[in-house]
């Protein structure tokens, strides 16, 4: 009887001491034989053994599956599933430069600036890679390692790269290869606050289609976790510089397993083993083997593998500054290196000796350039044999496609019969919008809520900044220095909606690449990130608002009643709302978290500049006008201005008041009264003591608020959020497009 789980490997919890079928490590690296690699062996998929234990599950209850202890017997099952011939990913003269940069020399020396060649970063790269393989990219640091990965992984520009890459002969189109694959980059880019088990399943979420039921997502989930080796750490945060959470290799691994919960035909990874300790490294790699014995190609770069590592791998590519100077099995290393006249010692690892001998090389006159012309030979000496076993073994694209989907792959809602048309029958999205949103809102709301001290932060500054406001104006007058104050008071408040926005900078900037990695093969759309995060920010928002509005607005007496503290209220809100709109669009422009801050904060003080406070509209000059109408602080300014200056009416200056504010508010009150006297008998008009000389009408014709209602000045804030969302998107759709140029 056979155990299997996942991907067609034994399913054992890991246990400790258990290290996923190690090899003797204290065997020598010279007595290790390398296993003559046929033709592989298609083992069923992770969809094929999660049907199975769906159908050995008849509870029906989600809660009661016992997740620990899943062995199904598969003995006969493993030999009905089809064989089908296996993917080829095949790549030719692969071409990739960059433009050096420019070289500046004094123009007294006769010189300016000077064009710099273009850098070679992949020079004529060939290869393949096979179904139930794993393919691996080796060199050092600069040798273009990364940037090969990228290439097949179509993260290059097509005007940029030269050559062809072909699935089973047929070029790929962007969009079907976003469905049919998964990149693995090299950080661990997890959100901290969620379970292992909580990630996989948000994964789940996003890349299964709704058609498939919540028990069979979990069994899913529980099936990978089995797979990658995670049980232990199921149920641990992931963690990060001020939680404690998961070891290096166990996220790393968590950063495969959410990339692969789809069960993807081809799998790219950039150096999925590096800042590993060596047993974590061979795990993860072990881990990979079986992904790629499930029906996948598997492809990643690897800085210098361990001899454990290299008895997993299937094919190697060594590359010196672009160039391929080894391609093939890696049994062939040492007849490539014997038959260069630099044979391997017995004792020595055979993959550090290539890469130590590639960098002496280097560093002579000649650099590799005989070691990649010895290669081209040796490859033409074994081209007849390849051509030959690649006519047998590859098949058209559609007929592949759809052997693999029959089998459970690529569970994304496609077809069982993709057709002519692959990209059609494969849909590019697993799911529809709302339910993006949903899942989205849910995923980043529990991340928050497991680090309440961010929105905590935010409320304490809030508060203390109203309780300030509060204390400082408090229970203002109806003199001519009351009204200084409200107003002052009035832009202080407004404005300090927005700076306390400023927050709001880090938290798309630390999800960026997360972003980022899960756009870019189609995990969700853009549209619904942008409307999940803009709706899930409006209850924290309604709460700070009503909080500051309640603080300040009876405290400082402020006029309008009930009615005016609704709208005082809105227009906070409404305030938060803009700006925390604005702050988003500015992150996703801005990269540093520092930078934007400084961004921000240069803006706001333009916009408290021009906003009318400081000074009046009629007074900005002409040149400066279109600010002052773009700036965010003057329509929630002049809103709550109308709004405390209601009523025509009322009165805020009589008779001898209006002299309070100028020098000669020191004189004695017969004198002012002198002065009335005076400046009646002067303008004919009889001016005494309790004579209204300045309505509310009259501060809001000095502030030069007489074009846009209070009710306008909301609605208008309104659609500034609206629009700063809109221009978030675009700035996603244009800037995360995840390509070298």
């Amino acid at each position: 009887m056979s155990h299997f789980g996942g991907s067609g490997m034994p399913l054992v919890k890991p246990t400790a001491g258990d290290s996923l079928s190690f090899p003797n490590q204290n065997e020598p690296a010279e007595h290790k034989k390398y296993p003559k690699r046929g033709r592989p062996s298609v083992s069923p998929s992770l969809a094929e053994l999660l049907k199975r234990v769906e159908g050995a599950d008849t509870s029906g209850d989600n809660t009661a599956i016992d997740h620990h202890h899943h062995v199904i017997e598969l003995s006969h099952a493993c030999s009905s599933v089809p064989t089908s011939y296996p993917f080829v990913l095949s790549f030719k003269n692969l071409t990739y430069s960059v433009k050096a940069s420019q070289k500046f020399e004094l123009p007294f020396c006769g010189k300016g600036l000077s064009d710099s060649p273009d850098k070679v970063l992949l020079n004529d790269i060939s290869g393949e890679a096979r179904e139930g393989e794993i393919m691996a990219v080796l060199g050092a640091s600069g040798s273009g390692k990364s940037t090969l990965i990228d290439a097949l992984a179509n993260r290059i520009s097509k005007e940029s790269l030269k050559g062809s890459v072909t699935l089973n002969g047929e070029v790929l189109e962007s969009s079907l290869l976003k469905v049919i694959s998964a990149y693995v980059m090299q950080d661990d880019l997890l959100f901290p606050m969620l379970t292992v088990e909580e990630t996989l399943m948000f994964s789940a979420e996003f890349r299964l289609p709704r058609s498939l039921s919540k028990r069979k997502k979990k069994a899913r989930v529980q099936a990978l976790i089995d797979q990658l080796g995670l049980r232990n750490a199921a149920k641990t945060v992931i963690g990060d510089e001020g939680h404690r959470g998961v070891s290096g290799g166990e996220r790393r691994r968590v950063s495969i397993g959410i990339d692969i919960i789809h069960d993807p035909i081809l799998l790219f990874l950039d150096e999925p083993t590096s800042g590993l300790d060596s047993t974590s490294a061979f795990m993860v790699v072990k881990v990979l083997q079986r992904i790629a014995q499930s029906g996948s190609i598997v492809i990643m770069s690897v800085h210098q593998p361990s001899y454990r590592i290299l008895n997993l791998l299937d094919r190697l590519i060594l590359l010196s500054h672009g160039n391929t100077v080894f391609g093939g099995s890696p049994a062939n290393l040492p007849d490539f290196f014997s038959q260069f006249g630099h044979p391997i010692p017995e004792n020595e690892n055979r993959t550090e000796f290539a890469l130590d001998l590639i960098r002496e090389l280097e560093e002579t006159p000649e650099g590799t350039k005989n070691l990649v012309e010895f290669n081209k030979s040796w490859q033409r000496t074994k081209s007849p044999k390849n051509n030959n076993h690649e006519s047998k073994s590859s098949i058209s694209l559609t007929d592949a496609i759809r052997q693999s989907v029959s089998r459970g792959k690529l569970v994304s809602g496609a077809t069982t019969d993709p057709g002519p048309d692959l990209t059609s029958s494969v849909p590019t999205f697993a799911n529809p919008m709302w339910f993006e949103m949903i899942v989205i809102a849910k995923r980043s709301m529990k991340n928050s809520r497991r680090m309440p001290e961010l929105f905590g932060i935010r409320f304490g500054a809030v508060l203390v900044t109203g309780i300030i406001l509060a204390t400082i104006y408090w229970k203002l007058d109806n003199s001519p220095k009351g009204v200084q104050e409200r107003i002052a008071f009035l832009a202080f408040a407004m404005v300090t909606t927005f700076y306390t926005c400023a927050e709001a900078i880090p938290v798309f900037l630390q999800e960026r690449y997360i972003f980022m990695r899960e756009t870019a093969y189609n995990a969700y759309r853009r549209s619904s990130y942008v409307l999940a995060h803009s709706i899930i920010s409006i209850p924290a928002l309604v709460v700070l608002s009503l909080t500051f509005a309640a603080v300040t607005f009876f405290a400082v007496g402020l006029a309008g009643g009930f009615s005016g503290f609704i709208f005082f209220f809105f227009i906070i809100l409404a305030s938060f709302w803009a700006g925390s709109s604005f702050v988003t669009f500015l992150s996703g422009i801005v990269s540093h978290v520092m930078l934007g801050f400084t961004v921000v904060v240069a803006i706001l003080a333009y916009f408290l500049l021009l906003s009318g406070f400081f000074i009046s509209r009629d007074r900005i000059p002409a040149y400066w006008i279109w600010f002052h109408y773009i700036s965010l602080v003057k329509y929630p300014f002049e809103g709550v201005l109308q709004n405390e200056f209601d009523d025509p009416n009322k009165c805020f200056v009589r008779g001898v008041q209006m002299f309070d504010n100028t020098p000669l508010g020191s004189l004695p009150m017969s004198m002012k009264l002198k002065l009335l006297k005076s400046m009646s008998n002067a303008l004919g008009i009889n001016i005494t003591s309790s004579t209204c000389v300045t309505t509310a009408s009259d501060i809001l014709t000095q502030q030069g608020i007489t074009d846009i209602s209070k009710w306008n000045c909301l609605w208008i804030l309104v659609a500034w959020g609206f629009f700063f969302r809109i221009l978030f998107y675009f700035t996603l759709l244009v800037g995360s497009k995840n390509k070298r140029r």
